[in-house]
């Protein structure tokens, strides 16, 4: 693939440490490509970051026909930039593609876009503590007719956004809501794949759970509103008992890049994992009977987060006195370490930059 590429002549600057939040600042520039019947996947370019002209009547606005990723670029100790895992997340976003038949995109045309933009805006690449450059790569489909129809026309951008955690709090325990009321996703919908529809139906239950202080909730199943499924915008994990637990992918949840992570770590050092459906009811038992040793939070934008309380029907559950567990704390350690350089990547997951 040829990537067209113009420099901006109008340079940013990074902010500073204590000033750069999550996803509001943004690098010079971005990766644009168009499809058409016609032409297919076409005019591949790097441009200055800026307004996105738009016809009113495109699809996308009007029917959600949208797709997108999130990884990080990290900078190394010796100044080097990587990615983490970028095949995996060109894979689920071509999966992506498919379900919501928009047209696919060849994994190793999305890697190579995504390395070429990144090794043009690697000034951007945050040096600080536990920062990172949080990568954005989106499709949408820009038919202008509002005629419900396949896709024909349809625009592959990324964009960047230097970064620090996720949560405000850091790598702390946080604590969350179980949502009873709204839903996710049920087996069949769009649960396994990461369209922008999913997470506007989780505004409504995510604000409740911010009115009442809760960082984020946790969906249950969609059908018998009995089995945990994902966190507001990551899996999740439990230690009950001494062994680990995540539930199942059932089709109605992201088969996330860091829970895959995750697991492969956990079992590389000897620990059972067990994927299967666990109900909130078990969950809750634990937490009464202080088996609930530890629960997390795992996605690209937080990595790990620990989870010290649980509210469930206006009763809160505390885990762990509120304090990060001995496996979290490991978790995020050596996964942070291998993001950023820090130790040998025996997984073969870093890309080099």
């Amino acid at each position: 693939m040829d990537i067209k590429i113009v420099r901006s002549t109008n340079r940013g600057t990074m902010p500073p440490a204590e000033k750069l939040g999550f996803g509001s600042v943004f690098s010079d520039h971005m990766f644009i490509m168009d499809y058409n019947d016609k032409d297919l996947w076409h005019d591949a370019r790097i441009v200055p970051f800026g307004p996105v002209i738009l016809n009113p009547a495109a699809s996308v606005l009007h029917y959600g026909t949208e797709v997108f990723e999130g990884l990080k670029a990290y900078r190394t100790p010796d100044g080097g930039v990587q990615l983490f895992r970028p095949r995996d997340n060109a894979e689920r976003l071509n999966n992506s593609c498919k379900r919501l038949k928009i047209p696919a995109l060849d994994p190793d045309v999305v890697v190579q876009a995504i390395k070429t933009f990144v090794d043009i805006d690697r000034d951007w690449v945050p040096s600080y503590e536990g920062a990172s450059l949080y990568i954005r790569p989106f499709v949408f489909s820009t038919d202008p007719n509002l005629s419900l129809h396949g896709v024909h026309e349809a625009r592959f951008m990324i964009i960047a956004s230097p970064s620090k955690a996720y949560f405000s709090s850091g790598f702390k325990p946080v604590p969350i809501m179980v949502e009873t009321e709204d839903v996710r996703a049920v087996r069949g919908g769009t649960g396994e794949v990461k369209c922008g529809g999913n997470y506007a139906a989780a505004n409504r239950a995510g604000e409740r759970a911010e009115e009442k202080g809760y960082s984020q909730v946790l969906w249950l199943d969609g059908v018998e509103r009995k089995y945990v499924e994902e966190g507001g915008g990551m899996n999740v994990m439990f230690k009950i008992a001494g062994h680990l637990v995540t539930p199942r992918l059932t089709g109605s949840i992201l088969p996330g890049i860091t829970r895959r992570s995750v697991l492969q770590l956990c079992r590389s050092w000897g620990m059972e994992v067990e994927e299967r459906l666990i109900s909130i009811d078990e969950v809750i038992q634990a937490a009464v009977d202080g088996t609930l040793e530890e629960a997390l939070c795992l996605g690209t934008a937080a990595v790990v987060a620990p989870i010290g309380a649980l509210e469930y029907n206006d009763r809160v559950y505390r885990i762990n006195d509120e304090k990060t567990g001995p496996v979290s704390e490991r978790i995020y350690k050596e996964l942070t370490d291998i993001q950023w350089g820090r130790r040998p990547d025996p997984f073969g997951w870093t890309v080099r930059v």
